[in-house]
């Protein structure tokens, strides 16, 4: 069956597939990973890099008499999240000098992210360290919240204790929890995938209004921040942000209601959002955030580019069965990996576009798209000039930039390195509008 790749279905089967981390009932799926034990006090905060080749050293240091903690820890509210300092491992944004090849920035991203018996969260964690990446987990608010509670979530048109993607259970919330402990403490980000996962007719977050939108993103945060009084473990580490302010992004549930939900971000103070359909060009603003969609790949063997996404690439191989053909199972991830590859290199040997690709936690057609997805990290993120980053450091980077030169950048079409040579194309400032005659539309659209 094949499927418009432009389609915004990136959760949607005629018999919904269970979602990034829990089914519809998670108590009933057997978590492994033991509650943490260990306290945030006890991690040393890093200070990072930059984007730039090398980094700094720091001179002499004169002797103190008494070091201060590594951590200063404020509890906010219950305690299930603290005010820590300072996230480590942020590498420095530094602008562009002038013929300066930008670097090639990709971004693996990840939908509903948490921590159940596949343990896939710890995994990457694991695989992103080994290959000198970073990357941006969207949580959904949910899985922070016990099933027995499940009235406490109210979600817009439907009715109190309702939500497509389940609930979780006390294990699976100490579990996804730990990981996302770890995962921001490495210099990963913790962005939201908000909470029930309602797509299409009656109700579908496609249908939401601007304020139904706000309620879902105060709903999706409050659960982040009352996880310990949800949970009864009064005693546990908390989480070692203020997620207040660590939320600047999302991607939403099959890619459905963006525009009102651009208005709420904007007004919430979201920096970027990640849920529409590019080609792979420089990004610009629309509504005032970055947009930082995923994009269209080449799909070997058709005709037709494919979207960036593990759930796409399994509509357009094995239909609405998310275990298809078993015999089939290695040559689809193969597709899938050698699109992301094909995809990566039209932009590193061209226009360095940023490469944004999106994944869930899941085991669909034996689990594929999560090997395609380790060797594709393996296969880039170790490469010179690459940089495998979060959607905030990716914002942050964009944001450091020279505005004129961000314009010159999008001026390349896809796979187009410039004809001159980066030096004398990003060297060259561009030249001014005709007097009377408007300047360049923005992209902010």
């Amino acid at each position: 069956m094949a499927v418009n790749p432009r389609i915004a279905a990136t959760h949607r089967t005629a018999s919904p597939p269970e979602s990034a981390t829990a089914p519809k009932s998670v108590a009933a799926r057997a978590l492994v990973v033991a509650a943490v034990a260990a306290s945030v006090a006890g991690c040393t905060a890093g200070t990072g890099g930059s984007y730039g080749v090398g980094g700094g050293t720091s001179g002499p240091q004169k002797a103190k008499p008494a070091p201060a903690p590594k951590n200063v820890i404020r509890l906010i509210g219950d305690g299930s999240t603290a005010y820590t300092g300072a996230q480590p491992h942020l590498p420095r944004p530094e602008r562009l000098k002038p013929g300066q090849k930008p670097p090639q920035f990709v971004v693996f991203s990840w939908d509903g992210a948490g921590e159940d018996s596949q343990r896939l969260f710890s995994h990457f964690r694991k695989v992103s360290k080994a290959n000198n990446a970073t990357m941006t987990y969207f949580l959904s608010g949910v899985y922070l919240l016990p099933e027995e509670k499940r009235v406490l979530y109210k979600p817009p048109q439907h009715s109190p204790g309702r939500s497509d993607i389940g609930f979780n259970d006390a294990r699976g919330i100490a579990a996804t929890v730990k990981q996302l402990r770890l995962a921001w403490l490495e210099g990963n980000e913790i962005g939201t995938h908000f909470n029930g996962h309602f797509c299409g007719k009656g109700g579908g977050v496609g249908e939401w209004s601007v304020e139904e939108w706000k309620d879902e993103i105060a709903q999706a945060k409050q659960f982040v921040k009352s996880w310990k009084t949800n949970t009864g473990r009064k005693n546990a580490p908390p989480l070692p942000f203020d997620y207040d302010k660590e939320l600047i992004g999302a991607r939403t549930p099959c890619l459905e209601g963006r525009k009102n939900f651009m208005v709420a971000a904007r007004e919430l103070g979201f920096r970027y959002d990640s849920s529409g359909v590019n080609n792979q060009v420089w990004p610009g603003k629309k509504g005032g955030l970055w947009d930082l969609s995923m994009q269209l790949v080449p799909f070997p063997g058709h005709s037709y580019e494919q979207l960036t996404m593990d759930y796409n690439f399994m509509v357009n191989q094995s239909g609405t069965s998310s275990q298809g053909d078993p015999a089939k199972h290695e040559y689809w991830g193969d597709q899938m990996r050698d699109g992301l590859l094909m995809g990566f290199r039209r932009a590193y040997n061209g226009n360095r576009a940023p490469l944004i690709i999106g994944n869930h936690f899941e085991s669909w057609n034996g689990g594929t798209y999560m090997r395609a997805v380790e060797e594709v990290v393996e296969h880039v993120c170790t490469k010179a000039e690459v940089r495998c980053v979060s959607f905030r450091q990716l914002a942050d980077w964009l944001d450091a930039q020279d505005p004129q030169t961000l314009a010159k950048l999008r001026t390349l079409a896809v796979g187009k390195a410039p004809k001159q040579g980066w030096a004398p194309f990003l060297s060259a400032r561009p030249a001014p509008a005709p007097r009377g005659v408007p300047g360049a539309p923005t992209a902010d659209r």
